[in-house]
């Protein structure tokens, strides 16, 4: 548990660090290694900027980065699946070592990890994939916020450089943040009180932030949760896993009773 902590404070320290890269404008007159990244996207989306329009852009190259790393993706939800699929025996072998004394401590550890062995699970498995999402999001979050070219034009009723005067893309993206939050919890065997309140909690941020930042950045923000929506559904829809789920049980329920069926017909022939 406590090496999962560390690894969260990782994620987070990672993230801290990609925003705190700076604020000002890029230019191709910068030189900074980050800085030549944000370039690179911002000169993506330029070519990608069907008949001039950069929001056509933004949307087409947040779909190509979400399509690559599609496969990063799947694999940090099987694994936080397949986590969470053994959050009951995890939790049994709490209970049987819930002293803090240092014997118990490692009793509790060797007998966890005999578990993840055993259902050939990786309890880091989810972070790898995250730490490697994380720079690629944030370096297109902030090509959309400090490249200057990328914040002219317009799109429908939004400027790209000002906020949505109607509220509409914070409220979509807000949306499709509470169903993609909404749709990876839907599956799991245990909640928590974290999970439930993260469910509200990102989408009202969203929301708010949304709310106040370039139109630019809140069409990446909708089309990136509307993909991500799209994908869970596809490739790890959370209604599917439940039925399956459910059925496995049946399964087992039923071989339960056959089994019991069978002892008491053999304690009737004695």
């Amino acid at each position: 548990m406590k090496k999962k902590i560390k690894l969260s404070a990782v994620a987070a320290a990672s993230l801290l660090l990609l925003t705190a890269c700076g604020t000002s404008q890029v230019t191709e007159q910068s030189t900074g290694a980050w800085e030549q990244i944000l370039l690179l996207f911002a000169n993506a989306i330029k070519f990608l900027s069907v008949g001039g329009s950069t929001a056509v852009g933004i949307i087409l190259f947040t779909l190509i980065i979400r399509v690559i790393m599609t496969p990063l993706y799947n694999m940090q939800l099987k694994s936080s699946r397949e986590l969470q699929d053994l959050q009951p025996e995890l939790r049994a072998l709490q209970l049987k070592y819930p002293g803090k004394d240092t014997e118990s401590r490692l009793k509790l550890t060797e007998e966890s990890q005999a578990l993840y062995k055993e259902h050939g699970v990786n309890p880091y498995a989810s972070f790898i994939p995250l730490l490697i999402q994380l720079p690629i999001m944030m370096a297109l979050y902030q090509a959309l916020v400090r490249v200057p070219f990328l914040q002219t034009g317009s799109f429908l009723w939004v400027t790209l450089a000002d906020k949505d005067p109607y509220y509409i893309l914070p409220i979509l993206a807000a949306v499709f943040t509470f169903l993609s939050t909404w749709l990876t919890n839907k599956a799991a065997r245990e909640k928590n009180a974290m999970m439930t309140a993260m469910t509200v909690i990102t989408p009202l941020m969203i929301l708010l932030i949304g709310s106040t930042i370039a139109s630019g950045v809140a069409i990446y923000w909708t089309v990136s949760n509307a993909y991500q929506v799209a994908q869970i559904m596809v490739f790890n829809n959370p209604f599917k896993i439940i039925a399956e789920r459910q059925a496995l049980e049946n399964e087992e329920k039923e071989r339960q009773a056959k089994i019991r069926r069978a002892k008491k017909k053999a304690q009737k022939k004695k």
